[in-house]
């Protein structure tokens, strides 16, 4: 269709099956631009298909595969014995305190047409190493999937591969406690390709990245990082003669050969807490931070070593309304990205740079769910649960096409999918429009 050669991206092929999916924590494309048509408006009881009450909390978000929905969520278990409690690894000095209690690490699976639950998992129960951010939990991690298996990369607490069909848990990989910031806790998501599940463990003492193998997770490649703690997610994509592992970070964006491990190249002028995750186009690829400071580079894949020396290895740069928290999004050449936490939305072209749109405010809360695109539309929304959708025209400026009000609080990015967004809240699952 007009659409699938629009947004098409070298790589991975899109999911463009006739009812489509989300595979993956930024979509099919891996660039936050989907192949469908969700509805426009919508508010708490207009446009619902249906609810799924969920238990516990979670932040992460939904991953659609055939017919069935997929979230993670975090429930408390039983209380700690005292001797549990004093084996914990600890830390001093961190600003939230580990609760007391074991948490249940739970993958949901519903039916995408009627919201009924399928099966519920437990992946593991364990004794927390750390607290975290009041904004975060211990569900903020999204899985991915390459179709024939459920990927969750719960740090701390291990790296499951899950039946998509049982939610039988198939093998898991214990990557040990991580120990982050002020005891923000974890988040961020693994990323797969082909037989090989990427995973980042930046944390406050010997970060590193790892790569596993899909049919027994057993390490194919481990590499140090140097890097604090930070909430990332990689991006991995063919280009430049090799297939490429993106990662952000404070200290440096850097890009690992995925059959290796070997840094292919990297550079420095992040800010700290380097949490979006990149967006490319196969060419180019764009890595932005906005906390403490604002960073926007677009580097050229086809170079190697310290870009920041190299002759065109940046492309161009950006240093206005950038991103803390929410992940940008690619669409027709043109990134779209939002101003810190805020409802500020600046528009680059990638290939130039050329700003196209300067921090338009969309009268929105505090941000963390990244924007997604779809069917010439950009849809964003706030912390409150309320969405502005903007008509994506290229040549145009975007315009607002609906305001709605959802009436509940939200973090996880929304996910659409044929005719649906999947929207998560921390207790509820909500297919908005035809699924």
């Amino acid at each position: 269709t007009a659409l699938v050669a629009t947004l098409a991206l070298p790589g991975p092929p899109p999911q463009d099956t006739p009812e489509g999916e989300w595979r993956s924590w930024r979509g099919p494309l891996g660039s936050g631009a989907a192949l469908a048509d969700p509805p426009i408006e919508w508010d708490a009881e207009t446009n619902v298909a249906w609810t799924a009450a969920l238990p516990g909390e979670g932040k992460s978000t939904p991953i659609v595969l055939g017919n069935s929905v997929f979230v993670l969520a975090a429930v408390p278990a039983r209380e700690a014995t005292p001797e549990e409690l004093a084996e914990r690894t600890t830390t001093e000095g961190l600003r939230t305190e580990a609760p007391d209690h074991f948490i249940a690490f739970l993958a949901l699976a519903f039916d995408r047409k009627t919201g009924e639950a399928l099966w519920e998992s437990v992946l593991a129960e364990r004794l927390p190493v750390t607290g975290n951010h009041s904004t975060n939990g211990y569900a903020s991690f999204s899985p991915v999937t390459d179709g024939e298996t459920l990927y969750a990369a719960l740090g701390s607490y291990g790296v499951h591969a899950i039946d998509p069909k049982s939610g039988d848990v198939k093998w898991s990989h214990e990557l040990g406690p991580q120990i982050t910031r002020r005891g923000w806790g974890e988040a961020g998501s693994p990323a797969v390709h082909g037989d090989t599940l990427v995973v980042v463990a930046d944390q406050e003492e010997a970060s590193y990245i790892v790569a596993l193998d899909v049919d027994d997770g057993t390490v194919r490649w481990r590499a140090d990082r140097d890097e604090p703690s930070t909430w990332t997610t990689p991006v991995i994509v063919d280009a430049g003669g090799a297939t490429q592992v993106l990662v952000n970070g404070t200290t440096a964006a850097r890009s690992y050969d995925l059959a290796s491990g070997e840094v292919l190249w990297s550079c420095g002028g992040q800010t700290v807490n380097a949490i979006p995750t990149p967006v490319t186009d196969g060419k180019m690829a764009l890595f932005t931070s906005g906390y403490r400071g604002q960073a926007c580079f677009a580097f050229d894949l086809s170079r190697r070593g310290d870009l920041a020396s190299v002759e065109g290895g940046i492309a161009w740069q950006h240093s206005d309304g950038t991103p803390y928290v929410p992940s940008p999004v690619l669409v027709d050449g043109r990134v779209y990205m939002l101003s810190g936490l805020s409802g500020m939305l600046t528009c680059l072209d990638l290939a130039s740079g050329e700003l196209l749109l300067d921090r338009e405010r969309l009268d929105l809360g505090k941000v963390y769910a990244s924007p997604i695109a779809a069917a010439g539309r950009i849809y964003v929304i706030d912390r409150d649960g309320t969405a502005v959708v903007l008509q994506h025209t290229p040549g145009e400026p975007p315009k607002v096409l609906a305001r709605n009000e959802l009436g509940d609080p939200i973090d996880a990015t929304p996910v659409a999918v044929g005719e649906a967004l999947f929207v998560r809240s921390d207790s509820t699952l909500y297919a908005i429009g035809r699924p």
